[in-house]
Parts: structure tokens; C-alpha cells; sequence
């Protein structure tokens, strides 16, 4: 089981220079300790246009700062945009290897296609074709990355023969990712050899069967690169000594979140389309007061990793019997919680909760 962190870089407001920049700021020295704390990996979303959700559209400069100002942490570009309208095949190659080699072969690089008409709508992309053109740009990457030339002949692109350049450090590449909102995604995934990277709040049963069919159908991928086999979740995280304690402050920043996600424009409801047949984003979790859940009379979510060490150990320990590799943990909305409370938080969580899964495998064992 592995551990990471997870930013969308949400902002107050009002937004102003000094606002903006504490976000980031705060950001990279939560960064920072994760590293020197024994965190596997930071992860950075990419997104446009979305006020206060998310101000981090520059995730490959966030994550050369995060690389420079780090030693061992593995370094998520979490997830690029694989739009045309947004993003050109050949520059997003070229800006990954280039931070696969600043940080010294510590790259995850996950992809993506947007779920909002907010984004896509400001970018004039045409909703129908994201499907095609994230799928050529899974395919033809790889070979950027692997090949002396590379050409290309396809619908969302084509290139004549060329070098390009540079390379990644990690051969044959780094891992590569897509990001997982609604059921399907993670087939999707299992066909092409990539890592399922979920970015939106799933049950454990949910949970289960997803990766369950995932490992059952990448069995006979035909991936155009190395197979990722991995399979990560999204929770959020408040970790304090005190139960009651720890609610109140994590349930505080993880309503700010829902609050936020609500608020976009998702294609499906904007825009008539078959290519978004459900709702993406990130939805906060509901309530829960299942049996096993310590956090419950606290009004904590089923398996929402908020609460004193033993109940974050349990929770974890849930996603992991269902088959999770990594568990990515929002920590923080729009400066909610004091940036000292948000560092000890990771604190504790290295003290207290990642010793309990050294040494373990999906499927609870260990």
C-alpha cells in the first residue's frame, strides 16, 4: 500500500496575488514534509476556468517545484489533459520527459479528458471527440518516448518524422495513468495497460468490483507501452489524536469541497452528448453509520480516512482488502484548516498510520 497527496490548489476568495500565492506556497511545503515523512507521491490535477475548485492549470510548473524541492517523493502529473484544443500530443511529451529528467526519473504520468462544459466550452473543444482524442494520445506518446523518430498519422494529429526530444530517464518510460470519474473508465484503462488513477469518491463495494473487473480484463491489453497494473482511490485526511477532534476540523475542509464540486458545469448537463454518458468530477462522500466506521457518530463517511490513527488504520485497511494499490489523500480546501494543523497532520499520519502498511500487498495481506 502506498501513500500520496493530492492537490487541486482550491482558493478563497477573494482572489487576490497574495491569496493565490499562499495556496501554492502552503502547497509545496505540505509537499515537503510528505517527502521527508515517507509519502510516496504527490499528485496535480489539471484545470481550467474553475473559480475557487481549482487554480492549478500549470500543474507541469507546480510539479517542477515540487521535484526540485524534493528527493524521494514520486512526482504525479495527475492528470494532463489529453484534449487537442488544450494540450498538443507532441509539447506534452516533451514537457514529461523533461520533468521525468529534472526529477530524476520520479514521473507518474496520468491523462485525462475533462468532464466539464466550463472548461471545455472555454477551450471550444467538441465534447464528442475527447474520447478520440485522449485515445490517440495514449497510443502515439509512448512511441515519442521509445522511438529515435516518430511520425504519426491519426485524426486528433499527425506529425511527419521527427526526433523528439528529449527522452524520459525511466525506460521504457514512466508509468502512465488515466483518470478514473465514472464507472467504465476503469475498462477503458485494463485495454490499453494503464493505471486506474480515481479522482472521484467511490464506495468499497464500488471500489471492489471496478478493480476487480480491471485486473480480470488487462489480462488482455494490448498496450502501445509498459503495463501499469495499479489501482489508486481518492479519500481525504485529517489525522489527530482526538476522534471528535479530528471530524470537526476534516469534515470542515471536506464540506468546502463538496460545496465547490457542486457548483461546476458538468458536459453532461450542458452540452447533448453521448460522450459523457454520466457525471464526472470529484462528489464528496455521503454519510455513513455502517458498522466498523468509528468516525460515524461523528458524521465521518464510511472509509473517509478523517479521524484519530486507529480509525484512519482501519479505513485504509478496507480499500486495501478490496484491491487498492494507493490511497491519494486530499488534505486541505480553499486554507480551511491552518496550514500548521494540516502539517501535523501528515505528521501524525507518517508516525502513526504508515507503519502499519509496510511491507503490504493488495488483498490485506502482508
Amino acid at each position: 500500500m502506498k501513500f500520496g497527496i493530492f492537490h487541486e490548489l482550491a482558493a478563497p476568495r477573494p482572489f487576490t496575488a497574495e491569496s493565490e500565492s499562499a495556496v501554492v506556497h502552503n502547497a509545496l511545503e505540505q509537499v515537503r514534509v510528505a517527502d521527508e515523512v515517507g509519502f510516496d507521491a504527490v499528485w496535480a490535477v489539471e484545470h481550467h476556468f474553475l473559480e475557487g475548485y481549482s487554480h492549478l492549470s500549470a500543474p507541469e510548473v507546480f510539479l517542477t517545484a515540487c521535484a526540485t524541492q524534493t528527493e524521494r517523493i514520486r512526482i504525479g502529473h495527475g492528470a494532463v489533459v489529453c484534449v487537442r484544443e488544450m494540450n498538443h500530443p507532441i509539447r506534452v511529451a516533451e514537457r514529461a520527459a523533461m520533468l521525468d529528467i529534472i526529477s530524476n526519473g520520479r514521473l507518474e504520468f496520468g491523462t485525462a479528458r475533462s468532464s466539464t462544459w466550463t472548461e471545455l466550452g472555454g477551450f471550444e473543444a467538441d465534447p464528442d471527440r475527447t474520447k478520440q482524442d485522449w485515445d490517440e494520445f495514449v497510443r502515439a506518446i509512448p512511441g515519442m518516448w521509445t522511438q529515435e523518430r516518430f511520425s504519426w498519422k491519426g485524426n486528433c494529429f499527425s506529425m511527419p518524422e521527427r526526433a523528439v526530444l528529449p527522452k524520459p530517464v525511466q525506460k521504457p518510460h514512466p508509468p502512465m495513468w488515466v483518470t478514473v470519474t465514472s464507472a467504465g473508465t476503469e475498462l477503458d484503462a485494463a485495454d490499453r495497460g494503464l493505471g486506474c488513477l480515481g479522482v472521484a469518491t467511490a464506495s468499497l463495494s464500488e471500489q471492489e468490483r471496478r478493480t476487480k473487473n480491471y485486473h480480470r480484463r488487462i489480462q488482455q491489453s494490448n498496450p502501445m507501452g509498459e503495463v501499469n497494473d495499479r489501482v489508486a482511490t481518492l479519500n481525504f485526511m485529517y489525522c489527530h489524536e482526538d476522534l471528535e477532534t479530528a471530524a470537526t476540523r476534516g469534515m470542515s475542509f471536506l464540506g468546502m469541497f463538496g460545496m465547490l464540486n457542486s457548483q461546476l458545469l458538468f458536459t453532461r448537463e450542458a452540452y447533448p452528448t453521448t460522450g459523457y454518458q454520466s457525471l464526472g468530477g470529484v462528489a464528496a462522500p455521503t454519510s455513513s453509520k455502517g458498522s466498523g466506521n468509528p468516525g460515524a457518530l461523528y458524521g465521518v463517511p464510511d472509509g473517509v480516512c478523517i479521524g484519530d490513527p486507529p480509525a484512519i488504520i482501519e479505513a485504509i485497511k478496507r480499500w486495501e482488502s478490496v484491491g487498492v494499490d494507493q490511497v491519494n489523500f486530499l488534505v486541505n480546501a480553499c486554507e480551511i484548516l491552518p496550514q500548521d494543523q494540516v502539517l501535523e497532520s501528515l505528521r501524525m499520519f507518517a508516525r502513526e498510520v504508515i507503519p502499519a502498511f509496510e511491507g503490504s500487498i493488495p488483498g490485506g495481506a502482508s
